[in-house]
């Protein structure tokens, strides 16, 4: 029984302070198409989540209709998902809640329902799954910090990276011909530095599959053919450069030379990938 009673407050408190969290965040941002489901408003889906949402206490705007302080700073909203995990005999849903860089904030309890006709199920099981939300939601006020637009020339970046390797090899070698040099008088001895030029090109790997551009609040989702959201890329203040988040890691999707590029680190290495983009 202590066991049991344990475990209710913990999870009591878990839920608190998830709610709490939310507290920061002003508005939640409504998809007018789930990507559990094929069609916009599908079972009035992105009605009831956004009824339910401002019912709660929250903001709740649908994706292309953000107001102006959120598109300046869009870290102040969150992005909901439904999650669908229906059978044959019953509807089953929760609710995930993403920051502007894609990272899960808070997920609900899952909730279910057994009627047949299925905008009345999916009624009754997100009402079930926003009980997660009970509880006054109050904006704290506090601004999530976001991020500098980046600003990058691409312009002799090679170049400059093959200087750098020469430099450095160059260094190299005449510290190896140093060592290597017998003590005698260097006065009239001519040493010739060997210049080793980069060994291998930048490695650009290309992504095969073709990506379609849907517009999103100052920028694009790119959808490959599932259909499944890929990327997430954000207008910077270069021209054809865009800040993308996808795939766990986030980095720059820019344009060079008619072909587009998603560049980004991993491991500290810099990993640049080839994007087929449909318009």
């Amino acid at each position: 029984m202590k066991k049991l009673s344990f475990l209710f407050f913990f999870a009591l408190g878990f839920m608190v302070n998830g709610q709490s969290q939310l507290n920061e965040y002003k508005y939640i941002i409504v998809p007018k198409k789930f990507n559990e489901f094929k069609k916009e408003n599908q079972y009035l889906t992105s009605t009831l989540v956004k009824h339910n949402f401002n019912k709660k206490g929250f903001i709740a705007i649908y994706q292309d209709g953000l107001p102006d302080e959120l598109i300046q700073n869009i870290c102040l909203g969150l992005t909901v998902e439904i999650l669908d995990s229906s059978s044959m005999f019953s509807t089953k849903t929760s609710l995930l809640l993403k920051d502007c860089k894609g990272q899960e904030v808070f997920v609900t309890k899952e909730g279910s329902s057994r009627l047949k006709e299925y905008k009345a199920a999916y009624s009754q099981s997100l009402a079930e799954a926003f009980q997660s939300f009970d509880g006054a939601h109050k904006f704290s006020g506090k601004t999530v910090e976001v991020e500098e637009p980046i600003t990058v020339s691409f312009k002799n970046d090679v170049k400059k990276l093959e200087e750098q390797v020469v430099e450095k090899e160059a260094v190299k070698t005449a510290a190896v011909i140093k060592k290597e040099e017998p003590k005698t008088d260097m006065k009239n001895i001519d040493v010739e530095v060997a210049v080793v030029s980069p060994s291998e090109p930048i490695q650009v790997a290309e992504t095969s599959d073709l990506l379609y551009a849907q517009k999103i609040p100052n920028g694009y989702q790119l959808v490959d053919s599932t259909p499944s959201i890929r990327f997430k890329m954000y207008k910077s203040t270069v021209a054809n450069t865009y800040q993308a988040v996808g795939n766990g890691v986030s980095g720059m999707v820019h344009n060079k030379d008619g072909k587009w590029y998603f560049e980004y680190f991993k491991e500290g290495e810099l990993i640049i990938e080839e994007l087929q983009i449909k318009f």
